[in-house]
């Protein structure tokens, strides 16, 4: 099973789910079964609006601040809408029919960072078939103690995430130059989160190497 991460924006998306599909054409000629290979692609979501909002401030405009909070969701609902295309294709449907799994969208980046929009939006809001969504546990609390379960609130609601993200770029919110400073911080915090895991292994094991001596 192989969780591919820190995917932000739709061309970055689209490129995740060919990776995925001809991952599974090559095992289809390698004699692999099909159905026991499981991927999900993991969309972040509320970093979206930490940036977008941030810039949206910038502009101290009313209408730019009616959208702050919007882009995340919205973004993630176009994201829905490539997988649901992408996965309706011929090229897809060909796999299908040999024991192939949709690559399953996986919801990222779920807590509310912004004290002033409900606790459990980027779960209600974005509550669909065939999704994982990896709430962090004061997330899970609140939506087990108020969340609200409202049906599909991705595929019914396309018109309205085109409404947001029309509204942003007229604004002058840049979506890609958003997306490109999204992944390297993204990129930026891994590798530091990695530096810190090798760094403590090392100590621990040349501490207890000492200890030996």
């Amino acid at each position: 099973s192989v969780n591919v991460t820190l995917i932000f924006g739709l061309g970055r998306y689209d490129g995740v789910m060919d990776a995925y599909l001809e991952g599974l054409e090559k095992a289809k000629d390698n004699g692999h079964d099909l159905s026991k290979i499981h991927s999900v692609a993991s969309f972040f979501v509320s970093r979206v609006d930490t940036e977008i909002d941030k810039r949206l401030d910038a502009l101290g405009d009313p209408q730019a601040g009616n959208l702050k909070g919007k882009a995340g969701v919205a973004n993630a609902r176009h994201a829905y809408r490539a997988y649901e295309e992408k996965f309706a294709g011929e090229r897809f449907q060909a796999l299908k029919a040999a024991g192939a799994n949709t690559q399953r969208p996986l919801w990222a980046s779920t807590g509310v960072k912004n004290p002033e929009y409900r606790d459990t939006m980027y779960v209600t809001d974005l509550l669909v078939a065939n999704v994982v969504n990896t709430m962090p546990e004061k997330t899970l609390q609140a939506f087990a103690d108020h969340g609200e379960v409202l049906g599909d609130q991705v595929t019914t609601k396309y018109a309205e995430a085109d409404q947001v993200m029309g509204d942003l770029a007229k604004l002058g919110i840049e979506y890609d130059d958003v997306i490109a400073v999204l992944e390297r911080e993204g990129v930026d915090k891994f590798v530091k989160s990695w530096d810190d895991l090798v760094t403590t292994v090392r100590e621990q094991l040349e501490a207890a190497a000492g200890s030996k001596q």
